[in-house]
């Protein structure tokens, strides 16, 4: 399967590596690294060079407990890197926001792909997204990132996932988003708790039935350490076997800080499974 991101292809026969690029001052894992242009420059550089086909550029956490950022704020934040970026990069620029203002802006800039956390959800959302005629990631997660880790709960966490990513995927059919153009994302970490991520990625075939490409995001996150007893900077070796594990199990896009080890595991995991 092949998505055409605003002039740029990406080749999903084979997991990609989508590197995380926050512009933030509070992101869980990397706050404040990367949040001046030239420096975010220089890491969206070598994380291409690493492997990555997709740099996804955020400009507002949404690590548990967070609080929002204004509009202008997320503009001011992203809009120049992001520019920088198509000018100096071959890759799919990807924005990862909820705020229609924002998928406006960056899509002039140049980001051939939206990732939201909200599942275009936000008031007119979905309708800019259908009218940016965008790829569009949409992603589950159950409350806001300010509350989501506050005692979550299901019945059925892979049957409630699988459900609210098929009606969001109706829901944006019916705005005029069709269907190829659609990635889901169950959320690791947004309202889950350790065992709901777990089982999530254990029957991860099971949103193979929706028909998209599923993109996971475990790195460095909450899950790896709670396995591990690792904080969040010593947490790759945890975060690179979930993601060859999601890769294994069929996931077409796998988000990350540390993009070439991930790459070189997702390398082996693509000759194995072409082996005669």
């Amino acid at each position: 399967m092949q998505l055409d991101c605003r002039g740029r292809i990406l080749d999903l026969s084979r997991p990609q590596v989508m590197g995380i690029l926050n512009i933030t001052p509070d992101s869980f894992s990397d706050g404040g690294r990367f949040h001046g242009l030239d420096v975010a420059l220089g890491h969206a550089v070598r994380m291409a060079e690493e492997g990555a086909a997709i740099i996804d550029v955020g400009g507002e956490s949404t690590r548990p407990g967070s609080d929002g950022v204004s509009v202008q704020e997320e503009l001011d934040r992203v809009i120049p890197v992001i520019e920088r970026l198509h000018a100096e990069l071959p890759v799919v620029i990807s924005v990862d926001t909820s705020k229609p203002a924002v998928m406006r802006e960056a899509v002039t800039a140049g980001a051939g792909l939206i990732n939201d956390v909200y599942a275009l959800r936000t008031d007119g959302a979905l309708d800019t997204a259908a009218s940016l005629g965008l790829p569009v990631c949409l992603m589950h997660m159950q409350g806001e990132p300010r509350t989501m880790q506050h005692a979550p709960n299901y019945t059925d966490v892979v049957t409630e996932v699988r459900e609210f990513l098929s009606s969001r995927m109706r829901a944006c059919e019916q705005a005029g988003i069709p269907g190829e153009r659609l990635l889901i994302d169950p959320g690791f970490g947004f309202g889950k708790n350790l065992d709901h991520n777990l089982s999530l990625l254990q029957h991860l075939p099971a949103l193979h039935t929706l028909g998209a490409p599923v993109l996971v995001g475990v790195s460095r996150k909450s899950m790896i350490g709670a396995v591990t007893g690792a904080p969040p900077g010593e947490r790759l070796h945890g975060s690179v076997a979930a993601a060859t594990l999601a890769a294994w199990l069929g996931a077409a896009i796998l988000r990350v800080h540390d993009v070439k080890p991930t790459a070189d595991a997702l390398k082996m995991v693509a000759a194995i499974k072409e082996a005669a």
